[in-house]
């Protein structure tokens, strides 16, 4: 079993390397995403000055409808919703009996429904685990991820180029705010090229980031509308014209528009490296099914400690009170150490060993790492490492290739932030 983007042929035509997503051995089946379109350097600047076009095949949805929705919901999960309005988006997990995390979720809530989005490998046990315990509330859950398709625009012009194109949304959710109000974690409904779209607005790679929620029926013909309106034809390639060739006339106005907004199609890796600069860790990747809340390092903006009784608060309770996990999400900066085959900075990948001075045993492991261009290329990474070693400051070493590398915990977990200098430990 494969779960296909609506947006695949468009990909197979501009030759776009694929890789798989997440745990083959999944309900979802084997997910493919982007992971570049060729031009790696290109699309992480068009990222951090323009715009990109991200397609979002991991992402699922679950519609959630009734009166009781919000109040069922605030029974079930980890972030305080009660005085929730409607057009505001919150994070929170869903934990098992146990206490781990069986999906990391944002809740986007409409006047006539709430919206679930969640990893696609984490859906069906979502959607399973909440419809076990409605028992006479008027609720209803519905798998919406076949019927919806993800995408998205992350770049400083990327608000420029739907206020160009938007137009107001009719119907039971329309009621919200105009887009040019989409501050962070707020939501609104919009018309774009005749298609119903919700977009929520959540900046994870440190830039503006507007997460779009399509009708999978439609969404092919607004990624190609939007790639024909914000493109930048004065550097046309045969490759971004099949991808932007939805038309064979554009107008005066739609070429100065493109011309200011200069969007490229991107793929993960593009995103992967803005990402992990911005501090933003990922379920399945930097967590996932067998993590504690408490060692995500993102605790306070998912878990409420203030609300009433969810499944799992007594787990998260008695860690809470214990004062902290075995283990902690941190991250790490490391030295700069040439490859000397390709020149670059010796990057930790996922999974490599973390070792404390004078300690032979690993006291942690690498959950995703990068060579970070807002820092010169330096080796960034996040990693899962034992609480006792987790103190910004710390000097942690990995082994890679046979030579040792050494990295400093830092602070938090930003490495990059837009308009702000985060103080770092050097090494």
């Amino acid at each position: 079993m494969s779960r296909q983007s609506p947006i695949r042929r468009l990909h197979q035509v501009a030759e776009a390397s694929l890789r798989t997503y997440g745990p083959s051995e999944s309900p979802a089946g084997i997910v493919q995403v982007v992971e570049s379109f060729g031009e790696l350097e290109l699309e992480y600047a068009a990222l951090r000055k323009h715009c990109i076009l991200l397609d979002l095949p991991h992402r699922a949805l679950i519609e959630v409808t009734g009166k009781d929705r919000v109040e069922f919901l605030n029974r079930m999960i980890t972030q305080e919703l009660k005085g929730m309005s409607p057009f505001r988006v919150r994070r929170s997990f869903w934990l098992n009996k146990k206490g781990r995390i069986d999906a990391d979720m944002r809740i986007i809530d409409l006047p006539s429904r709430t919206l679930l989005e969640v990893d696609v490998h984490a859906a069906e046990r979502t959607l399973k685990g909440l419809a076990n315990f409605i028992i006479s509330e008027d609720v209803q859950l519905d798998d919406w991820s076949e019927r919806t398709h993800r995408i998205a625009l992350h770049g400083p012009s990327s608000v420029d180029l739907v206020m160009a194109l938007a137009q107001n949304a009719a119907g039971a959710d329309a009621s919200g705010p105009a887009f040019d109000e989409l501050l962070p974690d707020r939501a609104c409904v919009v018309r774009l090229f005749g298609t119903e779209v919700v977009i929520y607005r959540e900046d994870q790679c440190g830039e503006i980031g507007l997460e779009m929620i399509v009708s999978a029926k439609h969404v092919l013909n607004v990624y190609q509308h939007l790639l024909e309106a914000g493109h930048d034809r004065a550097h046309d390639d045969e490759e971004s014209i099949a991808l932007a060739r939805s038309s064979t006339q554009v107008s005066a106005s739609r070429v100065e528009l493109s011309k200011r907004i200069r969007l490229r199609p991107a793929g993960w890796h593009a995103y992967n490296i803005a990402r992990i600069e911005a501090g933003t860790p990922l379920y399945n990747l930097d967590f996932g099914p067998d993590s504690l809340p408490a060692e995500t390092a993102v605790f306070s903006d998912r878990v409420s400690l203030n609300k009433g009784c969810y499944l799992g608060q007594e787990v998260v309770a008695r860690m809470h009170s214990r004062g902290h996990p075995k283990q902690c999400l941190v991250a790490i900066k490391f030295e700069s150490k040439p490859n000397d085959a390709t020149g670059l900075p010796r990057q930790p990948v996922e999974g490599t060993p973390l070792f404390a001075p004078g300690n032979p045993e690993s006291i942690g492991q690498v959950t995703s790492s990068t060579l970070s261009p807002m820092l010169g290329s330096a080796p960034v990474a996040f990693a899962q490492v034992r609480y006792a070693h987790v103190q910004p400051g710390t000097v942690l070493s990995a082994t890679i290739e046979g030579d040792e590398i050494k990295g400093v915990i830092q602070s938090h977990l930003a490495f990059f932030r837009r308009n702000e200098t985060a103080p770092s430990p050097d090494l």
